[in-house]
């Protein structure tokens, strides 16, 4: 019978003028020579598409096919069968009615692997079609990275093309280490763990001690994704391996440390701070990639609207003056920060920042990383950074009154200060400085620019949103993108913030005065189709 099938179906190719006779006694050949079905050889062999040979087999068997890109699968659903079997069978769970299991094959008529999967899940196997290449796209988009990884460490002899650099030396020796945590295998788990991350496009690694295993999450596009869970007896040698890595200290795992390296991979090298936290079944270890190339040249790059950019360049081509750019923990404000001072940092201008840490290392800056313990807060590194003859100072944030009032009367003697606040809106600035004590009219005297920033999601190109493609990771999104309002304080604000009116009248006169809200310009990004309304509602409250 499945002779009789396939004969149809070659035939079926001929009528339909998908293939020659000339193809068929070619992909006989081959079928001589190198085994193999006929069908997977004309694919092969670019004879016919996958789509014209999905068309006619469907046609043929009575068969529905489905296209992959575009079904949501249940992952319970899809682990019923190994990722190894399914690989090497081309072959996807779907869904499962009561005892019977849809399966996804690239070739149906393949009896024996119905029956090998049959007997392996202990489902009545229902057979529907695809091509291969949707079926391997699906099997990378849905089966969990962790026994690949774990293979992959175990396996790869050679390990990733990654060399690890320490920041207190020129390099970092990998085979010096004499504990657990330097045995090859965790070397190159650890690496593969770093590139996996790169290859996501994660901001940030969380691996996490549970009762278990070791959990390992990827934050990407602002979100946290489960990714990985190793077995809890290669707990120790992981946190150890990364201790080493961050030139923390290796015996210690009862106070929390903070450490740093860089990673040098073909030519492209990136920093990794790293924070690690005691917890009650091991630690906690979060590391933050800083990677330069994420770091926009100037402002022109970061999706501003036309009047926000205006707004920014006015506000920077300024002698001097206080800019702030307020919003929460991981809004992008240090980007917008960067791309500013990297857009004024020329041979005539001396910039000096203040940072607590320094995030990116920038060619031609003087950066000071704020150390309270040893006294160098964020004020006393001001008072002396002051005595450097500065054009343009950046203050990581401003967290207390006295860094404020240091940061007011620096940008009012002649210097451009920059720096961050914990505000929802730009207008709320100016009352979180007045409840620092900073008087009115040195306000209204210093600011001349306020922007309140968020961080939307991209809707995915590929998928348009759908959320059913490889590139994006099945969310419907790749990359993010800022979304502002910005407060130019004009004569008319200064009188307001000196006259001590609401902040409701500032925001109302901004808003006459042609200012976006964070609403209205998430809005106008969702227009564009360059977000979603999902997304703007989750990053700005109501007005």
């Amino acid at each position: 019978m499945a002779k009789s099938l396939k004969d149809r179906l070659i035939q079926a190719l001929v009528d339909n003028k998908l293939v020659t006779q000339k193809n068929l006694e070619c992909a006989k050949d081959l079928q001589a020579k190198d085994g193999g079905s006929i069908g997977r050889i004309l694919i092969k062999e670019g004879m016919v598409s996958e789509k014209d040979m999905m068309s006619v087999m469907s046609k043929e068997l009575n068969m529905p096919a489905i296209n992959l890109s575009k079904y949501k699968s249940d992952k319970d659903c899809v682990k019923l069968i190994p990722e190894a079997m399914a690989r090497q069978h081309r072959v996807i769970a779907i869904c499962r009615f009561s005892n019977t299991l849809i399966v996804a094959m690239a070739d149906p008529l393949n009896i024996f692997v119905i029956d090998d999967l049959k007997v392996f899940t202990k489902f009545n196997v229902e057979p529907v079609l695809s091509t291969e290449t949707d079926i391997l796209d699906a099997i990378d988009r849905l089966y969990d990275s962790d026994d690949r990884l774990m293979s992959d460490a175990i396996k790869n002899t050679e390990g990733p093309n990654l060399e690890v650099i320490d920041m207190a030396k020129e390099e970092f020796d990998i085979g010096e280490a004499a504990l657990e945590g330097g045995t090859p295998p965790i070397v190159k788990m650890v690496n593969l763990i770093i590139l996996e991350a790169l290859k996501k496009r994660a901001s940030d690694i969380h691996i996490e001690s549970e009762e278990d295993y070791l959990r390992v999450r990827y934050r990407i596009d602002g979100n946290l994704h489960d990714v990985l869970r190793i077995p809890k007896k290669n707990q120790n040698a992981v946190l150890a391996r990364l201790k080493i890595m961050s030139g923390m200290n290796i015996t210690e795992s009862r106070v929390p440390q903070d450490g740093r390296f860089k990673i040098r991979m073909q030519k492209k090298e990136v920093d990794f701070r790293v924070s690690m936290l005691p917890t009650a079944f091991g630690g906690k270890v979060v590391l933050r990639a800083l990677d330069k190339a994420n770091l926009s040249i100037g402002l022109d790059t970061l999706g501003f609207s036309a009047d926000t950019l205006m707004r920014f360049k006015e506000a920077i081509a300024k002698p001097f003056g206080m800019i702030l750019v307020t919003g929460p923990t991981g809004s992008g404000k240090s980007t917008t920060l960067y791309s500013v001072i990297n857009q004024m940092n020329t041979p005539d201008k001396n910039i000096i920042t203040i940072e607590d840490p320094v995030e990116y290392q920038v060619e031609g800056i003087t950066q000071i990383q704020a150390n309270a313990e040893i006294g160098l807060t964020f004020a006393n590194g001001l008072r002396s950074l002051l005595r450097q003859s500065p054009d343009i100072i950046m203050i990581g944030e401003i967290r207390d009154s006295e860094t404020a009032d240091i940061a007011i009367k620096a940008s009012l003697t002649g210097q451009l200060v920059l720096s961050t606040l914990h505000t929802n809106d730009a207008p709320t600035a100016i009352s979180r400085l007045k409840d620092m004590g900073i008087e009115p009219f040195l306000i209204a005297s210093s600011i001349v620019l306020v922007a309140a920033q968020r961080l939307c999601r991209v809707i995915c190109k590929a998928c348009k949103g759908k959320g059913a493609c490889k590139k994006c990771n099945s969310t419907g999104y790749f990359g993010r993108i800022a979304i502002l309002e910005a407060l130019a304080v004009d004569d008319n604000i200064r009188e307001m913030i000196i006259e001590n009116e609401s902040i409701d009248a500032i925001r109302n006169y901004a808003v006459s005065k042609g200012m976006k809200t964070l609403r209205d310009d998430g809005m106008e990004k969702y227009k564009n189709g360059v977000t979603s309304m999902e997304e703007v509602a989750r990053v700005t409250t109501e007005e």
